[in-house]
């Protein structure tokens, strides 16, 4: 896979100009207030202990209250007999796949963390989409789904999910409030980024892998391969329809605007042979994380030159864990776990 993007010392300078809807925050603030008013939303998250073959951790199926209070599923993934609470991860998943079997998600749980892996409404078979809005689609995909206005969008619908399994997670008592990181790779990433975005101190770490859903208008220009090839073949079926229709109503959704607002220290990672996400519209967003605030929170960049959509693959989990613990978003270790000198 080629380099098709710009060199290094330039990407780690791209601060491109995006223009910003005036009534961003207005209309974050109050789609998420209105996901808590609907009487089913009150109903809170319910926990159900499933079977499972496996002999060191305990799974949970979770069905949360989300957009409308309608129910979203998810697995949570405890460390058998852990004394809690525990560290969480949130995993949001990648762009046309849900949370799948549990077996799946073994990796932060079996170093000791809680895990809660979230379903992508329409996307995973656990979770349907019951509001999708009718659009003149004729593109396979949800990038253009609701492509009129931000408030018919499919991502404002799945963007308030991620949100609400935070809030979920919060309420299991394995659990530490004060210590939850939002995860993701690719459509996850932009979602973890979203999140991290919305609720602010309410998250204690972001990691962003070849975050999706950043700087959205680059990414409909230069991308090869989907999912934002999605909204360039839309236009161009739809020629009567202006381009700053979709455009803008894609400007609510995306990282370059989310990021500025994070307040927690973050993780990202990019390929610099990424074909789905270019790699400048992961440092559009990475160059701008936390600027709003007087006091940037930390954040670094695992950088893989060769890295393709999968970025550092396995590798950047080891690079994870390493940052985790430098930021004290580590499970205790019991006696049995310390080394020795044996």
């Amino acid at each position: 896979m080629p380099l098709t993007d710009m060199p290094l010392e330039a990407l780690e300078k791209y601060r491109p100009a995006v223009r910003e809807p005036e009534d961003f925050d207005e209309f974050w603030a109050k789609t998420l207030a209105a996901a808590g008013e609907s009487p089913e939303s009150l109903t809170g998250a319910e926990f159900r202990t499933v079977e499972s073959p496996l002999r060191t951790l305990d799974v949970l199926d979770v069905r949360f209250p989300g957009w409308g209070g309608q129910p979203v599923a998810a697995w949570l993934v405890l460390p058998r007999g852990a004394a809690g609470p525990l560290p969480a991860v949130v995993s949001y998943v990648g762009y046309g796949g849900g949370r799948g079997l549990h077996t799946e998600h073994l990796l932060y749980a079996s170093a000791g963390y809680a895990h809660l892996v979230v379903d992508s409404r329409g996307q995973g078979h656990a979770t349907p989409d019951p509001d999708p809005v009718p659009t003149p689609q004729y593109v396979r995909g949800f990038m253009t789904l609701g492509a009129a206005s931000p408030q018919d969008h499919y991502f404002r619908r799945l963007i308030t999910d991620c949100v609400r399994a935070l809030e979920a997670v919060r309420a299991h008592p394995a659990v530490d409030p004060g210590r939850l990181v939002v995860q993701g790779h690719s459509q996850g990433g932009g979602l973890a980024l979203a999140v991290a975005g919305l609720v602010g101190d309410g998250v204690a770490a972001a990691l962003v892998d070849a975050p999706f859903l950043c700087h959205i208008r680059r990414g409909a220009e230069t991308a090869f391969q989907g999912p934002y090839t999605e909204i360039a073949e839309f236009l161009g079926i739809h020629q009567g329809l202006p381009p700053e229709t979709v455009l803008g109503t894609l400007d609510y959704f995306d990282g370059v605007h989310f990021a500025p607002r994070a307040t927690a220290p973050a993780l990202f990672s990019v390929g610099l042979m990424d074909p789905v996400c270019p790699p400048s519209t992961v440092f559009a967003a990475y160059n701008r994380y936390g600027t709003a605030d007087a006091a940037p929170p930390h954040r670094e960049i695992s950088v893989w030159p060769y890295g393709d959509h999968a970025a550092g693959r396995h590798a950047q989990a080891t690079e994870q864990f390493r940052w985790l613990g430098a930021r004290g978003i580590a499970p205790d270790r019991g006696p049995e776990e310390r080394p020795t000198d044996r």
